[in-house]
């Protein structure tokens, strides 16, 4: 059985109410177990060239590389998996892509973007991810946020400038303090988690998070999770009805059963020598 038939993957990107075009960029590939969520920045259309450019580069060198390395294979010199490599590998190629871009066209110039990754396999997660773009979880009732938003607003609340209530008014929310293709070289964070069937992560960009409360999308996935097409419009519709001032995107994904690595413990360990 396929990993497509392990995972219910469904996704909806919208411009909003406010902006014309959409700067926001999203894939999924089921059968890899692969979901990337870019929302770009920068002048006319460079944003969307930025996230296009992110979500482009990462699924397609990550198809291949998953093609020849698994992700749960367990690399000699770490003892982790292969995972955690793949994929900052690939970040920072997307980085250089688009920073290369950026500095070659001055139509470009200063774009750039967020990123959230996540890569199920072998009843795994990882999630990698630069920016506020976020992974969350729902897991037997209890929503929560599992991704941290490398922001300047997640700064001062870390060091008690402010509290998470008086975040949700703040005027800076979305200044961020790490994104793709602004510098050479990028710093993404990168966990693994465990993974339980019945389990459903949301990849979203700020666009969601900011007009819409964690209470608000945790009752939506309570309400609607029985039905993941239903509830990834109805999220993008809550967040228009309360101004849509961004672009929305949302990434939905269901555990639908166990997928364990297809290898036994001593091939996980000498898969890197094969």
């Amino acid at each position: 059985m396929s990993l497509a038939q392990m995972l219910e993957v469904v996704s909806a990107t919208d411009p909003g109410m406010v902006r014309t075009n959409n700067e926001d960029s999203i894939a999924s590939d089921p059968s890899h177990g692969l979901a990337v969520l870019a929302d770009g920045m920068g002048g006319y259309n460079a944003g969307e060239v930025a996230s296009g450019i992110a979500t482009t580069v990462i699924t397609t060198e990550l198809q291949q590389l998953l093609d020849q390395r698994p992700p749960y294979a367990i690399e000699e010199a770490t003892g982790r998996t292969a995972a955690e490599k793949i994929l900052r590998e690939q970040v920072f190629r997307a980085n250089s892509s688009i920073y290369q871009a950026a500095q070659s066209q001055p139509q470009y110039a200063g774009m750039g973007t967020t990123l959230v990754v996540a890569l199920y396999y072998d009843n795994k997660m990882s999630v990698a991810h630069v920016g506020d773009s976020r992974l969350y979880r729902f897991r037997d009732d209890n929503f929560e946020q599992i991704t941290r938003d490398h922001s300047l607003l997640q700064e001062q609340i870390d060091s008690g400038l402010i509290t998470k209530e008086q975040a949700k008014g703040a005027a800076n929310k979305n200044l961020v303090t790490r994104a793709l293709g602004i510098d050479p070289t990028v710093d993404p964070e990168i966990h693994e988690y465990e993974t339980k069937v019945g389990d459903i992560y949301l990849l979203c960009s700020d666009g969601l998070c900011d007009m819409v409360s964690d209470e608000d999308i945790g009752e939506a996935l309570r309400m609607l999770g029985g039905n993941l097409t239903l509830c990834v419009h109805q999220l993008v519709q809550m967040a228009n009805d309360n101004g849509g001032r961004d672009n929305v995107s949302v990434i939905l994904i269901r555990v639908l059963r166990e997928y364990p690595a297809p290898r036994g413990v001593l091939s996980k360990v000498f898969g890197w020598l094969r």
